[in-house]
């Protein structure tokens, strides 16, 4: 080599004094990580975390996952973090157990099964149910099976060869001994109050299954006439008592339910006096409505009123009762049963805290079958024995109600059904709309 040739440039890499170890350059996690599940699973390693006595226990109360399909990130992540406190708890010196389980029971289980019999094109309610059980059994434990392995591929620690099964015989034998337990001490009775409910599957559904969406509804101004009042030291009620208190609601389809009107000790109301309208219009000259002041003037200008004077001021108090708007157009809602008064189908006043003057006219109208806080101010009030059972597990009318019997408020695809529409006619027809 000649004086003028470069040398080769020195590899760094050998002037470096490192350790000498058996890791291989790469983790190859891919592959790695199921032969660690693979060992711990062959070690028993759930199993051998307990051996040791003496320890004070940690247990995690897990709520169970449906069976009824592949893991998703929310499901994941509960068992990852889940896990977390588990193995931190375990080396914190805790005899740390985690007994997993599934629900096996409810709607997301007997949807899929639903959605299964659609593409066969068969029709659920027309399976016989303990076969509609039986699938909806079989559906389930298949997806245990495999949920059961995607959990493990996660790395979670468990008794898995043990989990506990919503539909296992011995789980549905502790709940009906506990059930039983009720029943014996007096603790249960029957009773009705309004649950969310869906007309397709014919089930009741928990707060959590529901979704929320915009939606346009129909909106109506509803006259109940005032029928009791009482006087007010020297005030005349004469004015009252040819008067209409003003209801506004998005579903028309509650008011052959309805069952009272909430009003607010906190909103001061007054009774308006209608002086001028259009021809042919709904609010009529003379009409007198007891509304709250701060909605009024909204009210009477949705109401094409063109003038108004108001009369007095009104104690929600003295309306000791009001009338059904359709009283005038069929017995099944009237006050007056052979010429007397009958006092169980008046609509009582009653006071509520849930009652605004944000929007509408400062009362609302009740059908407790059908509304949350419409059923707890009945209970508060010792009322429920007027709950009403109007409208079947279908979504439809009882076939024997008055005017709308067999109508569909919503119909089995979810869509709106004819009820809105017809009540709505009934009340233009009974002269009850503003």
């Amino acid at each position: 080599m000649s004086a003028d040739t470069p040398a080769d440039p020195p590899n760094y890499k050998d002037t470096l004094f490192l350790p000498k170890t058996d890791f291989p350059m790469r983790a190859g996690l891919p592959r790695r990580e199921p032969e660690w599940l693979a060992r711990w699973e062959a070690m028993g390693i759930y199993d051998r975390l307990r051996a040791k006595q003496g320890r004070t226990p940690f247990v995690l109360h897990d709520g169970p996952p449906y069976a009824n399909g592949h893991l998703h990130i929310g499901t994941g992540l509960n068992k990852i973090l889940k896990d977390f406190v588990v193995r931190s708890q375990q080396m914190l010196g805790f005899d740390s157990r985690y007994v997993p389980g599934w629900d096996c029971h409810g709607l997301p289980i007997e949807w899929k099964i639903e959605e299964q019999y659609r593409a066969r094109g068969k029709n659920k309610d027309e399976v016989p149910v303990n076969e509609l059980r039986a699938e909806c059994r079989r559906f389930a434990e298949g997806w245990i099976e495999i949920q059961r392995e995607e959990f493990k591929r996660l790395g979670v620690i468990g008794k898995w060869d043990d989990p506990y099964l919503t539909m296992s015989f011995e789980s549905e034998a502790v709940i009906a001994e506990e059930f039983i337990k009720f029943v014996m001490n007096g603790s249960l009775y029957q009773g009705s109050k309004p649950v969310m409910w869906s007309v397709v599957e014919k089930t009741a559904l928990a707060e959590a299954e529901i979704e929320y969406h915009d939606h346009r509804s129909h909106t109506v101004w509803v006259k109940f006439p005032v029928c009791s009042v009482v006087a007010e030291g020297n005030q005349s009620i004469e004015p009252l008592d040819r008067s209409d208190v003003i209801i506004w609601t998005t579903t028309p389809w509650t008011i052959p339910s309805n069952q009272a009107i909430a009003y607010s000790k906190a909103i001061k109301y007054g009774l308006y006096k209608v002086t001028d309208t259009p021809e042919g219009n709904w609010a009529r000259t003379g009409d007198r409505y007891i509304l709250a002041d701060k909605l009024a003037e909204n009210v009477l200008d949705a109401a094409r009123v063109t003038g108004f004077q108001r009369v007095c001021d009104v104690n929600p108090s003295q309306l000791r009762a009001v009338e059904h708007p359709f009283a005038a157009l069929d017995p099944y809602w009237s006050t007056m049963t052979d010429r007397k008064v009958d006092p169980a189908k008046m609509r009582p006043m009653l006071e509520a805290d849930f009652v605004s003057d944000d929007a509408g006219t400062g009362f609302v109208h009740c059908a407790p079958s059908h509304g949350a806080d419409d059923y707890e101010l009945f209970v508060k009030n010792r009322l429920t024995h007027r709950l009403t059972h109007n409208v079947l597990e279908d979504g439809s009318f009882r076939p024997d109600l008055p005017f709308f019997g067999g109508l569909f408020t919503y119909d089995h695809e979810g869509k709106e059904g004819k009820a809105n529409r017809a009540v709505i006619d009934k009340l233009a027809e009974a002269g009850k709309l503003i």
